[in-house]
């Protein structure tokens, strides 16, 4: 019989601290197809919103705030006339490239249907 002050080994077990700030950031909705948008080189904030449909403006900006304050994400701004506000990848965004093309080969192998978009624009 075990000791009643003694821990189970599956007790002791628990998300470590890396993985829980991961999905702290990319559990949060858009966060993840911010990224990927921006994965095929720096677009203007206008760009971005019609990449992603059904994204809010006042969404998209707080997503891309908060991703450009862990350095994902650099923001630039073009002086204009007109006045235009550019986003792009930064080095630590751009190593997130592999690990979000695997995950689009998962969800194309075990999530059926695909979003039902062609294959052609799926890739």
């Amino acid at each position: 019989m075990r000791d009643p002050g003694e821990r189970s080994e599956h007790a002791c077990k628990k998300v470590g601290d890396d993985m829980t700030r991961v999905f702290e950031l990319f559990g949060k909705r858009w966060t993840g197809l911010i990224v990927a948008v921006l994965m095929g080189g720096g677009a203007y904030f206008a760009e971005i919103r019609r990449a992603i449909p059904g994204i809010s403006e006042r969404m998209l900006s707080d997503r891309l705030a908060e991703l450009a304050g862990v350095g994902l994400v650099a923001r630039e701004v073009d002086e204009g006339p007109p006045l235009r506000v550019g986003y792009r990848l930064t080095a630590a965004g751009k190593a997130m490239e592999p690990a979000l093309k695997e995950l689009s080969r998962w969800a194309e192998t075990y999530l059926p249907d695909g979003g039902g978009c062609p294959e052609r624009f799926r890739r």
